[in-house]
């Protein structure tokens, strides 16, 4: 035993790897000491475990190496030191496959094997399979027949496993084994019968009714081993009519736990086919439902992953019953399960909107029980999940989350809440119910050692104390939205200017409204509960670029800020030999076109490239839109792209004389659109603005026949490409098979005009489209009409 013992001063020097640095030529040296006549198990262990080492490390040996080390080690035989006997075993299986000669220890490993000493036994037959090949398998066949049916279980087991590898070189030989491995099935220890059963699948499966006779002797046996249980349960995958069916289901009383999730795990993938009103998965998993008690008192992980199944393919009728049984145990299992659970619940809140009520209490008891940051932002992301998706749970699930962040003691989930509340809050029908601290708190925010929340709680107390309902919208609802860069730069610009006029932040452009995707990425993010580290900085906007670029050319300076950029608009074809493309620049009074031109001839050079445009009705050429006469600012241009031409060479591109000859090229009409004076708005509370704007804004409205659209989703997607417009409320959704809808629009017409707009919609043989406008100005309210008209 002394050898077991770690040296005391070992001890002292603590952990870490004393085998970090060693390398192969000097381990290969150190194992010299093999060859001495007297051997030393002291040093030899340490030094056959280096070995060992490196080769488990991936160091390779060549052939000449190897068949040296292992010679040499064939002679620490000579020791009766156990375990550097055992280290021995394992270096020959390590250097069989490499050095030459190997069988040379066979009898030494036959004596072992067949030998008293238990120590040696198990592991002799594993490195003899090991350096065995077809050839001398029938020459120690007779002692691996005794080993299966040894009394002592390791050498059972060793003689089992050496069998199944042997099996793939030798299976004739190995199949003549067959009574003694039926005879270990028969075995007390568990891992015997196991390893058994292995080798007699193996052995027949080629014979597929053997296998089932063998399946049917066993399923009538009470198998001790667990392993084997689940070995059999996996064999056996046939449908409900299969006459092992019930031994599967009563797999679902074992008391193994392994044995009962195998059998759970057989049943729902059994090849089952519908029966009455069931459909698959749910019938597939419906014989657990009968066992759902023994399953909560067998393991209640177990119980829980079958109610979260039942949760995900159950009907609408069994939700109140499946919340019920889960209220019984979700407090004793851990969190990690109760993640499972709440993800289930979320699953099916969205599957049943009807259930919101019965769903959301569950949700909320589970809010006040004990558990870490992870559980708890599940549950709150599934609480803002159906709020989001069911607009009737809104109030209710607020209500929840407010509850809760009272007493919450993680800080970064009560900040997200907090934030959720203060977003959606305000469009509830009572918003003084989420309101937990008196507006005195902000004002002693306003002494806080943040310079960030001092100025936050200045701001927004400010604000607050003018007790005027437009501020609340147009500052705290709706957040500004102008184009940061663009205000610094404004903002520098006003403060080095020499003027006394207010500064006008309606002459700073818009922020670009996200698309879909972008819009996304950002409700992904601010959704995360738990702080996934420092996020990069948002990369410059297409508007703000354009701006920084047409701001360095001094006549386009003078035009003021940029309003909005539309999209590259092309003139020709692609294919052509002329692609010409087109970015409209819209200012406050002014139209910037900015061409993109590309001549796909490689024998043609072009000089002095001009585009002659031939502008529509009260343009001028600068290009300036009409004076007081809004609805003409809608107009058509002509375009024809002027050049001199000048022959090349392909290869050089150099003109082949200096003289070249005029030619124009003809393009298509280039339209300035309503759309293009428009910027789009993102209105957080659109009914607040809608509401608001009825006190100080011009309304028209109108009644139209979209009879070109044939449903209400293409009528909704051309009246917001047409009119530029943002859609508010998620409004731009049309619920499947409503055939009236509402959109809710909103943006800035150049120069600061706010715009609203609400089309009702309804669909019979054609789109009818009630059309309501509330702006600030009233020429821009009638252009919006009259262009849709």
């Amino acid at each position: 035993m002394s050898s077991f013992k770690r040296d005391k001063k070992e001890e002292e020097d603590g952990g870490g790897n004393p085998f970090q640095n060693i390398e192969k030529t000097t381990v290969l040296q150190e194992a010299r000491i093999f060859n001495e006549t007297s051997v030393n198990p002291r040093k030899c262990t340490p030094v056959l475990t280096k070995l060992l080492y490196l080769l488990n490390q991936g160091e390779t040996l060549n052939a000449k190496e190897a068949t040296d080390v292992f010679f040499a080690m064939t002679k620490l035989f000579q020791s009766k030191d156990v375990i550097l006997r055992r280290m021995v075993y394992l270096g020959i299986k390590e250097l069989s496959p490499i050095a030459d000669d190997v069988i040379i220890v066979t009898s030494s490993l036959t004596k072992d094997m067949t030998g008293k000493e238990d120590m040696y036994r198990a592991a002799a037959i594993r490195a003899l399979c090991s350096i065995t090949d077809a050839t001398m398998l029938q020459a120690i066949e007779r002692y691996m027949k005794q080993a299966i049916v040894d009394r002592n279980s390791a050498v059972s087991s060793a003689a089992l496993v050496s069998s199944l590898h042997m099996i793939k070189l030798a299976p004739d030989v190995v199949k003549r084994w067959v009574n003694e491995a039926q005879e270990a099935v028969n075995s007390d220890n568990i891992m015997v019968q196991y390893h058994a059963l292995g080798l007699l699948y193996h052995i027949r499966k080629s014979d597929r009714l053997a296998v089932t006779k063998l399946i049917a002797k066993l399923t009538r046996m009470s198998l001790k081993s667990p392993y084997a249980v689940c070995m059999l349960v996996k064999e056996e995958d046939s449908g409900n009519d299969s006459p092992y069916f019930e031994f599967i289901e009563s797999c679902l009383r074992h008391k193994s736990e392994m044995v009962v999730y195998e059998a759970a795990h057989a049943i729902v993938n059994l090849n089952v086919q519908p029966v009455e009103s069931w459909h698959r998965p749910l019938a597939s998993f419906s014989c657990s439902v009968v066992h759902l008690n023994q399953l909560f008192d067998l393991l209640l992980s177990i119980a829980t992953l079958a109610i979260t199944t039942l949760l995900k393919t159950g009907a609408e009728s069994s939700v109140d019953r499946l919340m019920k049984q889960i209220a019984t145990f979700v407090s004793e299992i851990s969190d990690e399960f109760k993640v499972v659970v709440v993800q289930a619940i979320r699953a099916l809140a969205l599957k049943f909107p009807r259930k919101h009520s019965v769903l959301m209490n569950f949700l909320s008891a589970m809010l006040r029980d004990e558990g870490g940051l992870e559980y708890k932002a599940s549950i709150a992301d599934t609480i803002i999940t159906i709020i989001e998706d069911n607009p009737e749970t809104k109030e209710t699930g607020l209500a929840h989350l407010c509850e809760f962040i009272e007493d919450c003691e993680h800080v970064s989930l009560a900040v997200r809440i907090l934030h959720l509340l203060g977003k959606e809050g305000p469009k509830t029908k009572q918003p003084s119910r989420f309101v937990r601290e008196h507006t005195s708190a902000t004002r002693c925010c306003q002494m806080d050692s943040d310079d960030e929340v001092r100025d936050r709680a200045t701001y927004y107390s400010w604000i607050l104390n003018k007790q005027d309902k437009s501020l609340y919208n147009n500052y705290i609802l709706d957040t500004l939205q102008v184009s940061i860069p663009s205000l610094e730069r404004s903002l520098k610009e006003y403060t080095q200017g020499d003027t006394d006029e207010a500064f006008d932040i309606k002459t700073v452009p818009l922020a670009p409204v996200r698309s879909d995707e972008e819009r996304e990425v950002k409700h992904k993010a601010e959704g995360m509960l738990v702080s996934q580290g420092p996020t990069k900085l948002a990369p410059i906007s297409r508007e703000e670029n354009f701006a920084e670029k047409l701001s360095a050319i001094p006549s386009i300076q003078n035009l003021g800020p940029l309003f909005r950029s539309s999209e590259m608009v092309e003139l020709t074809e692609s294919e052509t030999e002329y692609y010409v493309r087109c970015i409209k620049h819209c200012f406050t009074g002014h139209m910037v076109l900015q061409f993109d031109c590309l001549n796909t001839l490689s024998d043609q050079l072009l000089e002095n490239v001009r585009v002659q445009l031939d502008p529509s009705e009260n343009y001028q050429i600068l290009v300036k839109f009409p004076e007081n006469d809004l609805p003409n600012s809608i107009g058509t241009f002509g375009a024809v792209l002027k050049f001199i031409v000048k022959d090349c060479d392909p290869t050089t591109g150099l003109p082949d004389s200096d003289e070249g000859y005029d030619d124009e090229y003809m393009l298509e009409d280039l339209e300035v659109t309503l759309a293009d004076q428009i910027q789009k708005v993102n209105k957080v509370n659109w009914a607040a603005a809608w509401e608001e704007a009825a006190s100080n804004s011009v309304e028209l409205e109108d009644t139209y026949s979209l009879s070109s659209m044939n449903s209400l989703d293409e009528a909704v997607k051309n009246i917001i490409q047409f009119l530029g417009l943002q859609p508010a409320e998620r409004s731009d959704k049309v619920p499947e098979g409503k055939n009236t809808h509402t959109l809710l629009l909103a943006g800035m017409f150049r120069g600061g005009i706010d715009i609203l707009v609400r089309a009702k919609l309804a669909y019979t043989d054609s789109v009818t489209m009630q059309l309501t406008v509330r702006s600030s100005d009233a020429n821009v309210a009638e252009l919006i009409t009259s262009a849709v008209g």
